[in-house]
């Protein structure tokens, strides 16, 4: 994949297995929506919940971008994070994350009640900021006659996003 195929993987995406280190055990994973554009990549959580407090512990995060598809194809985004907590930024990014999980923009008229949750859920926004990829192209069997020399596997390396 080119560098602009794999951003525009990114961008007509909307799920993915979100990486994090934890302070006593090994890495973290979490299935969460997010919204991408040419700047940056934000997820939104609650303050309490892992995601954040890894965040502020380490920024190093990974996405593993999910298209959603069988048989699954998937793009690692190699990110520094940053925690957001000003509130009228958290709620646009509630806002953008529930147009990216309902398919469409979500109307103004929803934004008090986005509002009302992002108080009582004390919602934050984390800012990623993508500077690699690692791409492997998908090798998948879908009768007995794919086994064969075009069903060979190759290396992979991390590139600049």
């Amino acid at each position: 994949m080119t560098p602009e195929q794999r951003r525009q993987f990114v961008y007509d995406h909307r799920t993915a297995i979100f990486g994090y280190t934890r302070a006593n055990h090994g890495p973290a994973m979490s299935v969460v929506y997010y919204s991408a554009d040419p700047e940056e990549i934000v997820v939104s959580t609650m303050a309490a919940r892992a995601k954040a407090k890894a965040v502020t512990r380490d920024p190093k995060v990974s996405l593993c971008v999910l298209d959603e598809q069988w048989p699954p194809t998937y793009l690692q985004v190699y990110c520094d994070a940053k925690l957001e907590t000003k509130f009228d930024f958290v709620v646009e990014v509630m806002m953008r994350i529930a147009g990216v999980m309902a398919g469409t923009p979500i109307s103004e008229d929803a934004r008090p009640m986005v509002e009302e949750g992002a108080r009582a859920e004390n919602r934050v926004a984390i800012r990623l900021r993508p500077y690699a990829t690692f791409y492997t192209a998908p090798r998948h069997v879908h009768s007995e006659a794919d086994i064969g020399p075009g069903l060979r596997h190759q290396t992979s390396a991390s590139v600049p996003w």
